[in-house]
């Protein structure tokens, strides 16, 4: 902080013995020494308190970056999520499709093997059959694939999915079953 070497530290001890006196000069060291405590505490508090806030400010940066890369993944996530629905989506109406069609392409070829037996009345019945078969493969596709419009993301319930029960299937209460 201050440069001064041992030869002026000498001289001001002289000349505060020759001011002062040999009854006040501890008084006045003392009273000096509790100066220079104060100054130094006071000092090191002020550093102190300088390098919590340093400290502070570089844990807050740290912790903006680590919430933007949070966000940055949250959003990649939500993204490959959506990407995976809209597969699943699309492998289930191609799965959809080939049945759907397969049941509508199996009237036709017993409408056509009737027909030409010359049975009208057999091939007309055959292709009402075909027509009603492909009826509840065709609904079962429409309810696999709701209707989505192109802003809104696609829908999915999964709360119906059936999840297996490992309970006893014995109907006599058990401990446990207050708990549940």
């Amino acid at each position: 902080m201050f440069d001064i070497g041992f030869s002026e530290v000498f001289v001001i001890a002289i000349v505060a013995l020759i001011v002062l006196g040999p009854e006040r000069l501890p008084k006045a060291a003392r009273f000096a020494g509790l100066w220079v405590r104060r100054a130094r505490a006071q000092w090191y508090s002020v550093k102190s308190e300088l390098e919590n806030e340093l400290a502070d400010e570089d844990l807050k940066r740290s912790l903006r970056q680590a919430q933007d890369d949070l966000r940055d993944v949250q959003g990649q996530l939500r993204d490959s999520g959506r990407a995976m629905r809209e597969e699943v989506d699309a492998m289930n109406r191609s799965i959809a499709a080939p049945v759907g069609a397969a049941a509508s392409q199996s009237g036709e070829v017993a409408a056509a093997g009737a027909s030409a037996s010359g049975d009208a009345h057999a091939a007309e019945a055959s292709a009402d059959a075909a027509v009603a078969d492909a009826a509840p493969v065709e609904a079962a596709a429409a309810e696999a694939a709701p209707a989505q419009t192109e802003d809104a993301p696609p829908t999915h319930d999964y709360a119906s999915a059936a999840l297996p029960d490992y309970r006893p299937s014995s109907k006599t209460p058990t401990p446990n079953d207050e708990r549940r």
